[in-house]
């Protein structure tokens, strides 16, 4: 540090000498105050570095996760990133940030509700949490993150309608592009999705200007549609993006927390947000009640984070079918809610978070050998069939495509056992499960894979051939 502030006396003193012009002390005492800030930013993590301790045995039903750092605006988000990331279930948490430490305490099972004994997973949390590691760098090695030279990330926003997805990749499809990881969100009237592509040749990322500038083109005219009063947005990019808080930026920067008066949430449904003043302490309490969920912990802190706010004491309890959750919170520059309108915003906006990752409709996983043009295909036959997807997440590993789906009735209407019957018989009963309600359907006829992967189904019906891309270019 002292032979820093050397080098910036000297370089101070040849500019007043050589120009003697204040802009450049200004320049000089920026770049000198920014690098005192990184250098102390350091200095305090080597004299306080991260602490995890992984216990199995306090608690008989879950692993207990504690993390003690020293504290710094976004940390608490980054650590519930990690152990999301890891589809990790968060039952119980008591959260301390107030003054200069953070201190963090998990309770968290794996999807079934056992323990977590897996020794890379929990080798994974000490690497990704503890002293050794950067939560920057941990965050860029989350699950699901490729990395930025494989893929071509494709993010787009605009008004939801029925078959959006079908039409989307469609486009994709004419214009050689396989879609690898995909993630579609749908609230209030809107549609998010961050898709991450390579070109059908190379399997690379798609590199060239004027490809890309064609393919935002022809999507925000896809997602444009007939409707005009809203906007629409395509944007290309190759860094790398964790998918879900992308998408809650996108959607909260497009006010999808506004309410339209065409929400498909019943009022029983809707969470139960408040937000009071905590005028001895000087915080702001923030209450939820809801449905617990996967990833709810995630999404609510995120939304805290993204709206500038600072949670200093929080507990969560979700070991119910309920789960309830109270912070004590303040703006970043240390006020609390400061008006009815600031409350109203920060409840409408905590219910979108909770309500865009709501699992409406039915849900349905298809597995399969991947290849160009297999979004595209099975969701024109949802399309086809009257059934609009209000949420999908698709991946591909190692050449298999694994997707879920979920999926209503076009016209708000219950799904047809039938129909689901139908696609389960055109796409593959072996390769299209239904899943959360199977005593409704039918699963018991096998049909051959052969169909779907070889048949002709696919010849004559596509969008493009129906001149999707040309009535748009």
């Amino acid at each position: 540090m002292i032979g820093q502030l050397f080098i910036f006396i000297f370089c101070l003193l040849y500019l007043l000498h050589t120009h003697g012009s204040g802009i450049f002390f200004v320049i000089a005492w920026a770049s000198y105050s920014q690098t005192m800030d990184d250098e102390y930013e350091k200095f305090i993590r080597r004299m306080n570095p991260p602490r995890v301790v992984i216990d199995n045995e306090s608690c008989k039903n879950a692993t207990v996760i504690q993390v003690d750092s020293a504290n710094k605006h976004g940390i608490l988000l980054e650590v519930v990133q990690v152990l999301t990331d890891l589809n990790l279930i968060i039952t119980k948490a008591y959260i301390c940030s107030d003054g200069g430490w953070f201190m963090d305490v998990f309770k968290v099972t794996d999807q079934d509700g056992n323990k977590i004994t897996d020794e890379g997973v929990l080798d994974y949390i000490q690497k990704s949490l503890g002293p050794d590691s950067c939560f920057a760098s941990s965050m860029r090695r989350s699950v699901g993150v490729v990395p930025a030279m494989d893929h071509t990330s494709i993010e787009l926003i605009g008004s939801d309608r029925p078959g959006l997805l079908s039409e989307v990749s469609a486009v994709l499809t004419h214009l050689k592009c396989n879609v690898v990881n995909a993630e579609v969100w749908t609230h209030n009237t809107r549609a998010a999705a961050v898709m991450q592509v390579t070109d059908k040749e190379t399997g690379a990322a798609i590199t060239d200007p004027e490809r890309l500038a064609m393919i935002k083109q022809l999507l925000c005219n896809v997602l444009k549609g007939s409707n005009k009063s809203r906007e629409a947005k395509t944007v290309v990019s190759h860094g790398v993006t964790h998918t879900e808080r992308r998408l809650h930026q996108m959607m909260f920067a497009d006010r999808d927390y506004e309410r339209t008066g065409h929400e498909t949430l019943n009022e029983r449904e809707r969470p139960n947000v408040n937000v009071v003043n905590w005028c001895d302490k000087d915080y702001s309490v923030v209450t939820i009640r809801c449905k617990d969920r996967p990833k709810l912990l995630f999404d609510i802190i995120c939304t805290l984070t993204d709206m500038q706010y600072v949670v200093f004491h929080g507990n969560v309890d979700a070991e119910g079918p309920e789960a309830h959750q109270e912070y004590c919170v303040r703006h970043v520059d240390g006020s609390p809610v400061k008006s009815d309108a600031e409350r109203q915003r920060v409840i409408q906006c905590l219910e979108a978070a909770i309500e865009r990752r709501v699992s409406e409709g039915l849900k349905l996983e298809l597995c399969t050998t991947d290849r160009v043009g297999l979004l595209s295909d099975v969701t024109r036959i949802f399309r086809e069939n009257s059934l609009t997807v209000t949420r999908a997440e698709v991946s591909t590993r190692a050449g298999k495509a694994s997707n879920t789906f979920y999926v209503s009735d076009a016209s708000g209407y219950p799904i047809d056992g039938k129909i689901i019957d139908s696609i389960r018989q055109t796409i593959g009963q072996t390769i299209l499960r239904v899943k959360g309600c199977p005593e409704e359907l039918n699963q018991t006829p096998q049909e051959s894979p052969t169909r779907f992967l070889f048949g002709g189904l696919f010849k004559s019906r596509s969008f493009v051939n129906f001149g999707l891309v040309r009535s748009y270019s």
